[in-house]
């Protein structure tokens, strides 16, 4: 495999509704599933296994782990351990309060980065988002005597964990005691910057100035900045928010309902929509978060636009703008990408919070996929800027603060193309090419009608999409596309469930992210309804492949615990250790499990333990060598 030298950018810790299908289309769709399964992945090329290590065979695993021989792995933080290392600070029955939750690692791991120093490779500062909650794990008896106590403990649960890592002389990483170590929850003061700040669609009783904002939650994937900071992303926060009687239509177009599935308006007035109804408005955001400051604010970036954000993967144009990609994860909806203003410039000795600015002034676009039928096209990014595009007060916008706050409806409006679940977007390290996960949608070619770029009806396992800028240049308003691979069965009944991998098979791909040396990590996420059944009845737990783009295979690498979701990536400077999060292990279908039987499905990592709990690992070779090859 062509391995890729980087300049080191590590930063430094001393520095601190769609009518239904034609008969025409549906043939379309038809001959381009026939089209993709008869010609091999596009970017298939070469000769010979590009990967040293064995593919963990597809059987129905164990309760844990799986990796090839040869690779070892542990636990660095699961939920309720101590930020400073030194084991559990919840018991296992968690009849800890709220307060100790707040000062614990939060439930259902989710994105993360290594922070380490270019003298310093061994040691560093581990984030990670907690994107949701089980309260039937998280409350010794559940939902039983709701109260506001099991409120406040929800929100210490959520947000964003950062502690001290260091290496281990075998090979594995551990937690260690460092002042940096904080938690950033769901009350957590934090700043807003951009068109939106103090607006009044931002403004509240409580926070009439509109830029001081309580609390991150709902943090699903993640990005990382050139100057060193963390960008977690708020995705399904309308989950926390409840209104009685219909919603507006902006309301409803991002997803507020009578539901309240976190009850959370029961025991906080702010989380009731009906009474609050400007409180929605502030979430829905990416957060800047300074691993390397414990008084800065995590600061709400609102010129990126308000939507189910799941990555916020960042480039450099070629002159110097930063780039930042997003997709928007529910079905038909669309991907994003932020160009800023201002150039960023590595040479200039300021701190983070200087060029956090820059992620203030500049263009939100979302993709327009040139529909011709086929697998393979041209798109362009339509700005989302208020006066263009028909983004005027005649049209419900006025001024450029409503469409960041209303994002989707602006993007409906400019005849943005709506995609199959647009989740985490990686970017090759060399080759300029940006891929986007999406994940399924089975309502493709129902509500939402098929398009060249999601040319699957019934899109049960997903597909990745790839992306190259004009010119190679992520600043470009046009790029070129392909579907990169269809995922799928290839032995399932259904041809649009079968795909076209080549090497092993899988279905959800959701997590991706590019090592240093161009390998593509792909990580699946099959909702726990779904696994063992229909066309995943040979996939019974999810899993994480390495990927060759320029061979297009795909061979698996992991397996894990019965229940999970696997997701967030990331690696040590020496690319010795692999690092990744397993999410919700034992997770039901109902996402809630029953208190008295808390391990009916998994007792993962600990069975001694009493209960489940999502946890942050680390991946290495027994014999020390680089990860992956």
């Amino acid at each position: 495999m062509k391995r890729v030298q980087l300049p080191a950018s590590n930063p430094t810790l001393k520095d601190g509704f769609v009518p239904p299908l034609s008969r025409r289309a549906l043939f379309k769709a038809a001959g381009a599933i026939a089209l993709l399964q008869a010609i091999p992945a596009w970017a298939r090329k070469g000769a010979g296994a590009p990967f040293s290590f064995s593919s963990v065979p597809l059987s129905e695993q164990a309760d844990t782990v799986v990796v090839p021989p040869g690779y070892r792995w542990r636990v660095m933080a699961a939920w309720g351990d101590r930020l400073d290392g030194s084991g559990a600070g919840m018991p296992g029955n968690a009849s800890h309060s709220a307060a100790e939750q707040a000062a614990l690692f939060g439930m259902h791991h989710d994105g993360c980065a290594l922070f380490t120093a270019a003298d310093l490779p061994d040691r560093g500062l581990w984030v990670t988002n907690h994107e949701y909650l089980d309260d039937g794990l998280l409350h010794r008896d559940g939902t039983a005597g709701w109260s506001a106590e099991k409120v406040a403990k929800a929100q210490a649960a959520v947000g964003v964990s950062v502690c001290h890592v260091q290496k281990r002389a075998e090979g594995g990483w551990v937690v260690v005691p460092g002042p940096l170590a904080r938690r950033v929850t769901a009350t957590t003061p934090c700043g807003v910057s951009g068109p939106a700040a103090g607006h009044a669609l931002l403004q509240t009783a409580a926070d009439p100035t509109g830029e001081r904002i309580l609390g991150t939650f709902a943090n699903c994937a993640m990005g990382v900045t050139p100057w060193g900071t963390y960008l977690t992303c708020e995705e399904n926060f309308d989950r926390y928010f409840y209104k009685s009687g219909k919603p507006s239509a902006a309301e409803a177009r991002i997803g507020l309902d009578d539901k309240g599935l976190f009850r959370w308006h029961e025991h906080d007035t702010r989380f009731d929509a009906g009474n609050n109804p400007d409180e929605f408005h502030r979430f829905g955001w990416v957060v800047e978060v300074d691993p390397h400051d414990v008084n800065a604010p995590p600061v709400k970036r609102t010129a990126l636009g308000r939507f189910k954000h799941e990555s916020a993967t960042v480039k450099l144009a070629r002159d110097g703008r930063v780039v930042v990609y997003s997709g928007d994860d529910q079905k038909g909806e669309y991907i994003y990408k932020f160009v800023s203003r201002d150039l960023y410039d590595a040479r200039l000795k300021v701190g983070r919070a200087h060029w956090g600015r820059l992620l203030d002034e500049g263009t939100l676009h979302v993709a327009r996929i040139r529909d011709d039928g086929v697998w393979y096209g041209d798109g362009e990014w339509v700005p989302l800027v208020w006066g263009q595009n028909g983004l005027t007060p005649e049209k419900g916008f006025a001024d450029q603060a409503a469409v960041l706050v209303h994002a989707r409806m602006a993007a409906d409006a400019v005849g943005a193309t709506p995609m199959d679940r647009p989740e985490w977007i990686a970017a090759h390290p060399s080759s300029g090419e940006v891929y986007v996960s999406l994940t399924n949608n089975s309502e493709r070619g129902k509500k939402v009608a098929v398009n060249g770029a999601n040319p699957r009806p019934n899109n049960a396992m997903g597909h990745i999409l790839r992306i190259l800028e004009q010119d190679n240049d992520a600043g470009a308003t046009s790029f070129r596309w392909s579907v990169f691979v269809n995922a799928g069965d290839p032995e399932a009944k259904a041809p649009e469930h079968r795909g076209n991998v080549n090497g092993d098979w899988f279905g959800s791909p959701d997590g991706l992210w590019f090592d240093p040396r161009g390998i593509l990590w792909t990580q699946t996420d099959v909702s726990a309804d779904k696994l063992g059944q229909g066309p995943y009845a040979r996939m019974t737990n999810n899993m994480m492949f390495a990927c060759d783009t320029e061979t297009g295979e795909f061979r698996r690498f992991l397996i894990g615990p019965k229940g999970c979701e696997i997701t967030g990536v990331a690696m040590s400077p020496d690319l010795r250790t692999l690092f990744i999060n397993i999410q919700h292990p034992g997770e039901s279908p109902t996402e809630r499990l029953d208190p008295a039987r808390p391990t009916a499905i998994s007792s993962w990592p600990d069975p001694a333990f009493g209960r489940p709990r999502s946890a942050s690992i680390c991946i290495w070779r027994e014999d020390g060598a680089e990860v992956g090859v």
